[in-house]
């Protein structure tokens, strides 16, 4: 959009000299533009589905011994854990197996 205003600057207001320093300066801009959100963007993904829930904290809610529920930024999921967890403990989700998270304790 710059680039475009600038080439009308150049073309109805200015001397070609000026239009073209005008034109130069908004074509580095938008490439600066370009540069900072594809950079932004490729730091920032959001992460959906069954990949989006490893990391998350969670609550036992039905003890897991090795499988049980727990609740996941509101919701029930089944759960397997590696050591018996009793009802309340707060724990890490560090995989997810069809349905299944499979959860460690929360340090």
């Amino acid at each position: 959009m710059l680039l475009a205003i600038a080439i009308l600057i150049a073309v109805f207001l200015v001397s070609p000299a000026v239009g073209v320093a005008v034109i130069v300066l908004a074509a580095v801009a938008e490439v600066g533009e370009a540069m900072f959100w594809r950079r932004f963007l490729r730091r920032y993904r959001i992460r959906t589905g069954a990949e989006g829930m490893v990391g998350m904290h969670g609550v036992i809610v039905e003890p897991c011994d090795p499988l049980g529920r727990v609740r996941v930024r509101g919701e029930l999921w089944q759960a397997r854990a590696s050591s018996p967890l009793g009802t309340g403990k707060a724990v890490r989700v560090i995989a997810v197996a069809d349905l299944t998270l499979e959860v460690e304790p929360d340090a």
